[in-house]
């Protein structure tokens, strides 16, 4: 990916597991390598069970900064957002990445910062797309999931990110197959497609073939019923 263009701070938002979680956090990564402050903040309500604070120690050893409700991966299903988030957005000093929840409920959280987000001006609204998911295998159904988000945080999306994959399964053909449907959903929505995330061993095969292609490493624990989210 192109470092060029960096946004203060980037969105993550998508259908309920289309793999936001997963390319926030690599992208995070990537990003600290670019910025020296980097914090990602987890304003998922709908899973807490399945989230960014899974990547804790990965994230801790890169330097970047993770802010999580407290209740995160606890037995405690409580739909708290952390206050921390309103203080990381006002920092200039930080390029923060947010983590929301799946679908139009978890948006919803987004909608408590829209204004500030809105205020700073320097930002990227991403929608991550999964083929591959029953809800949003296509253009139209993918269409109607990101205008419930967008209604429901009061914020438009700048920006598609191309997570099309069927977890371990997935091939470069798969990758490939994708392409058209990620092309037709960022003509109708009028956005770009700003990445298309890949597994790292398919990197190589698909590098020469597809722009701005964002190798990710697999940090978020998953079991197949709700892989990649």
């Amino acid at each position: 990916m192109d470092s060029r263009g960096i946004k203060r701070i980037t969105v993550f938002s998508g259908h309920y597991g289309s793999g936001k979680t997963n390319v926030a956090v690599n992208y995070a990564l990537w990003l600290k390598k670019h910025k020296s402050k980097v914090s990602i903040a987890d304003l998922d309500i709908v899973n807490p069970y399945f989230r960014t604070k899974d990547s804790m120690k990965v994230l801790e050893e890169n330097g970047v900064q993770l802010i999580s409700s407290e209740y995160a991966n606890s037995n405690v299903d409580v739909p708290a957002l952390p206050a921390e988030t309103y203080g990381v957005l006002q920092n200039k000093e930080i390029h923060a990445v947010i983590d929301v929840g799946g679908d139009d409920r978890g948006a919803l959280a987004l909608g408590r910062y829209s204004d500030a987000i809105l205020e700073d001006g320097d930002y990227e609204l991403l929608f991550v797309i999964n083929k591959y998911r029953p809800l949003t295998r296509n253009t139209d159904m993918t269409l109607e999931i990101m205008a419930e988000i967008e209604n429901a945080c009061h914020m438009k999306f700048t920006g598609i990110v191309n997570d099309s994959n069927i977890g371990d399964e997935t091939t470069a053909e798969d990758v490939l197959n994708s392409l058209s449907y990620a092309s037709e959903v960022s003509e109708r929505a009028g956005i770009p497609i700003k990445m298309t995330a890949v597994k790292c061993d398919l990197y190589d095969k698909l590098s020469d073939k597809i722009e701005n292609l964002m190798p990710i490493e697999l940090y978020v624990r998953q079991s197949w019923a709700e892989r990649n989210e």
